[in-house]
């Protein structure tokens, strides 16, 4: 390990202060005059508390502990050799000996320390991160307080296959937990709460087995499916000196990610053979694209065989304008191919709504359709959350990545199309198109319902967004489940970048955070991020308005304020419905009114810009030119938007 530079030490100068400071209180030598006095019996010492009221100045400590390399530096060169680019965290004393040493000894730079407000918000920022920027951020929490709040996020990212890199605080040694809140905040078995829902944790007890588990780490977060990793960081290996047999021998492993596992070749031409003979295939996206590269791929297939996408909104997998995009049926279709789809047999099914009595389920596919799927899903899977789904009885499963093996599926396809199937692929591609056509000639004449109407239609604010922002570099860095899909209906989604998609586990509070993360990523590239901004998710943890001011993270967030938590509205009614009992009192316990909560002061008090709360649709428009002149400077801005619920 480098020594350091200084001729005294980055922390041997507290040593230094300490001696000099004990020299300043050192007794004189006793004059023979007073060495009869100095016999007799003392009076007592003023306590350290009446020093500092009388003097102004606590008394000089002798025994200050200083060492220049301690264990955490080490866990630093560690941690730097993975190329994180920030750390996103919530202060926690449980990692105060690496934080210093991320600050100080690293310099605060790859990684750059980003401060959060909340756990939660801090694992979501990475998790919105990832999906912009294909790469994965440092987290850290603190102790068992820490991971609770965080645990939630975390579960999001699982579900979401998200790869998310924790390191939490622990005090595992009971000899060095110096108070009842350590004793609190450290656990026998740190990773334990949130196993069930990360792929991998440690908690190493020397720093040679930091240095092996972080790499491991590491490289199984990466390999698909990716998900999160805990490595539990002991304040004992952070803050205790390093000994010179570790100065001698510790080294850092080297790191080599694992390719994506692809298809099996005889597989793949098999379901290469199906896809040809089809006369309706449809394919389903999951989440296929884990890579740009991954949407021109799918395109490819697509093309190929002019088959139409059904996209789950999980990823951008495929541009909205395509002719090809979400103009096929599965219910016509005589081969369905879902590429991670994490629940394939909800797509294949249909079940009893929520407001009628039992559960019955039907197929919606006719008899003898075939089915496929190409996961990695199947790779790795948890006993007690169980996000897979019910079984899917399909006809051909390859357990692999999709994305690695779309290359060879093409290729195979491409060398089975004879002539004649040409013509008939072509054919029905034609249809398609014109089928897509009419969906979308359909959408825009839906949008234009409501258009004057306060409070402000869902398809209004999108097209007011959209009328700003379509001329330039843009991302929209928020899930559109609650606003009817209505910007994937009227905008052109045709780059990675475009869309964030969706939360995983749909754990509320996600949204927020998830879209300054996602912002930090597109501010190296200059991108506009647009963050269409559900008013409860925000409540959850509005402190990361402060983080993005702070950061200067630039963000433009559209409140969809509908003043209520109103899908659980909508199932309260559902409910009051089937028991013949009325739907008037609905609102208890979902509406967020009396009094209602004005964002726009709330975000100016997090040192944000804001306008609104805008009820008349015809102010929106000039409201998001004048914020989107201040994001464009690199500052957040939030408009207040008060919505119809859907």
């Amino acid at each position: 390990m480098a020594k350091s530079k200084s001729s005294v030490g980055r922390r041997g100068f507290l040593k230094g202060a300490a001696a000099g400071a004990a020299a300043l209180v050192a007794k004189p030598p006793i004059a023979k005059g007073q060495q009869a006095q100095a016999q007799r019996p003392a009076a007592p010492l003023p306590s350290a508390t009446q020093v500092a009221f009388e003097t102004g100045t606590p008394p000089a400590r002798v025994d200050v502990y200083t060492t220049d390399r301690p264990g955490a530096d080490f866990m630093v060169d560690v941690l730097k050799t993975l190329n994180f680019e920030y750390i996103f965290a919530n202060p926690g004393s449980s990692f105060r000996g690496l934080q210093e040493s991320f600050i100080n000894y690293g310099g605060n730079k790859s990684p750059e320390w980003i401060t959060c407000c909340h756990e939660e918000s801090s694992i979501a920022m990475a998790h919105g991160y990832y999906k912009i920027e294909g790469k994965p951020i440092l987290c850290m929490a603190h102790g068992t307080v820490g991971l609770q709040h965080a645990s939630m996020a975390i579960y999001n990212a699982y579900a979401d296959r998200v790869p998310v890199y924790l390191i939490l605080g622990n005090e595992q040694e009971i000899a060095f937990r110096r108070s009842d809140v350590e004793w609190t905040h450290s656990v026998q078995d740190a990773a334990s709460m949130v196993r069930d829902y990360t792929k991998w944790d440690d908690s190493p007890v020397s720093l040679g087995h930091f240095a092996e588990s972080a790499v491991r780490a590491y490289k199984i977060m990466m390999t698909p499916p990716m998900e999160p990793v805990v490595i539990c960081a002991n304040g004992q290996l952070q803050e205790e000196p390093m000994s010179a047999e570790d100065r001698r021998t510790l080294r850092i492993p080297k790191l080599v990610v694992p390719s994506p596992p692809a298809g099996d070749p005889a597989a793949v031409a098999e379901a290469a053979r199906m896809l040809v003979a089809a006369e309706n295939p449809v394919i389903i996206a999951g989440r296929v694209a884990r890579t740009p590269n991954g949407i021109k791929l799918l395109v490819e297939l697509a093309e190929t065989l002019q088959a139409p996408v059904q996209d789950r909104r999980f990823r951008m997998n495929f541009p909205t304008r395509h002719p090809l995009y979400n103009s096929g049926n599965v219910g016509t279709a005589d081969v369905i191919m879902g590429l991670e789809v994490p629940d394939f047999w909800y797509v294949t099914h249909g079940q009893t709504p929520i407001n009628r009595m039992g559960m019955e389920t039907r197929s919606l596919v006719k008899p003898g359709t075939k089915l496929i799927t190409i996961s990695a899903g199947d790779l790795f899977s948890r006993s007690n959350y169980q996000d897979f789904g019910r079984y899917a009885d399909v006809d051909m499963a390859l357990a692999a990545d999709a994305e690695a093996t779309l290359p060879s599926l093409i290729e195979a396809c491409k060398k089975l199309i004879t002539a004649d199937r040409k013509r008939a692929i072509e054919e029905r591609g034609k249809k398609l198109a014109d089928q897509h056509r009419k969906n979308r000639e359909q959408d825009i004449e839906m949008a234009a319902a409501g258009w004057d109407a306060s409070p402000v239609t869902t398809a209004r604010m999108a097209a007011e967004i959209w009328n700003q922002i379509q001329h330039e570099d843009w991302s929209l860095v928020s899930d559109l489940t609650f606003v009817s899909w209505w910007p994937q209906r009227l905008w052109q989604f045709d780059k990675p970048y475009h869309f964030i998609g969706g939360h995983g586990a749909y754990g509320i509070g996600y949204g927020a955070p998830a879209a300054v993360g996602a912002a930090l990523a597109n501010k190296k590239h200059g991108r506009i991020s647009v963050n269409i901004q559900c008013d409860g998710d925000l409540n959850y943890a509005p402190g990361v308005l402060w983080t993005a001011a702070h950061h200067r993270i630039p963000l433009l967030s559209i409140m969809h304020n509908n003043r209520a938590y109103h899908q659980e509205q909508m199932f309260l009614e559902d409910m009051a419905a089937r028991a013949q009992r009325g739907i008037e009192n609905a609102h208890i316990g979902t509406a967020i009114k009396d009094p209602n909560i004005n964002y726009a002061t709330m975000a100016k008090a997090y040192g944000v810009y804001s306008a609104g709360p805008i009820e008349n649709p015809n102010d929106l428009g000039p409201a998001i030119k004048a914020a989107l002149e201040v994001v464009k400077k690199g500052e957040p801005a939030l408009i207040d938007v008060v919505t119809q619920p859907r």
